[in-house]
């Protein structure tokens, strides 16, 4: 006969298996995470100010590292680090049909948060694609440093190579350029980025967020048009 000892290990047990296999079904099936109360940091003086930073969306005016109208009816953010090679995969295949299907409709805006969290020339990598955008291109250099990015492996981003994306996409003030790589301002920015990321409890790449609904990874554009146009029939 079984101890009550020994029905409460077993009662355990199970429920352990339960809890465990509800979690991957959970996770499998939606592909993406609710960004709420539950991800916040543990209660404390800065859990009131994670909740009202999940008002994400800037929509500031003429903003060099947003794309789309300022106005249009959904806003996606991306969280990025250069370096790191899924971020690249979303950049060239995903991302382009995005943009046609609902940024160049004027439904769908994006914008750009820098989450270097593989080093310090990730770090160094997202000041110059913000000092290529002082001068307007920065979603070209974005472009130029994914397109060259490896399919697997981290992509090697010194200064002389960050200065090579520069060239090739026609900044026309290179001088200032290079100064603005060191810019503490510019610096300060990502800086900002990653502060934010970080108090939502994100720690990888790439990591989309629409509407608090979280999309980890570089998802294909079924899962992507799943939540833009959930997101789209909200704001109707």
């Amino acid at each position: 006969m079984k101890t009550k000892k020994s029905r409460n290990i077993l009662l355990a047990l199970v429920l352990g298996v339960v809890v465990v296999l509800t979690v991957v079904f959970v996770g499998a099936a939606a592909q993406k995470t609710r960004l709420d109360e539950a991800d916040a940091p543990a209660a404390s003086a800065a859990s009131a100010e994670s909740a009202a930073a999940l008002n994400l969306e800037h929509r500031t005016a003429n903003d060099p590292v947003a794309m789309g109208a300022g106005d249009a009816q959904v806003v996606m953010i991306e969280y990025s680090d250069y370096r790191c090679p899924f971020c690249g995969v979303y950049a060239r295949k995903t991302q382009p049909e995005i943009i046609k299907k609902y940024v160049d409709t004027g439904r769908l805006r994006i914008e750009w948060r820098d989450l270097p969290v593989l080093g310090g020339t990730s770090m160094s990598a997202a000041v110059a694609a913000r000092a290529a955008g002082e001068q307007g291109l920065f979603w070209q250099f974005n472009e130029a440093v994914y397109a060259a990015a490896p399919e697997k492996g981290k992509a090697d981003l010194s200064e002389q190579a960050l200065l090579g994306f520069a060239q090739q996409i026609g900044i026309p003030d290179l001088a200032k350029f290079t100064v603005d790589m060191k810019s503490p301002e510019l610096t300060a920015k990502v800086q900002a980025d990653l502060s934010e990321g970080t108090q939502l409890g994100l720690n990888s790449t790439p990591t989309f967020v629409i509407n608090n609904e979280a999309i980890p990874g570089a998802q294909p554009m079924e899962i992507f048009s799943q939540v833009i146009d959930a997101a789209l029939a909200q704001a109707k």
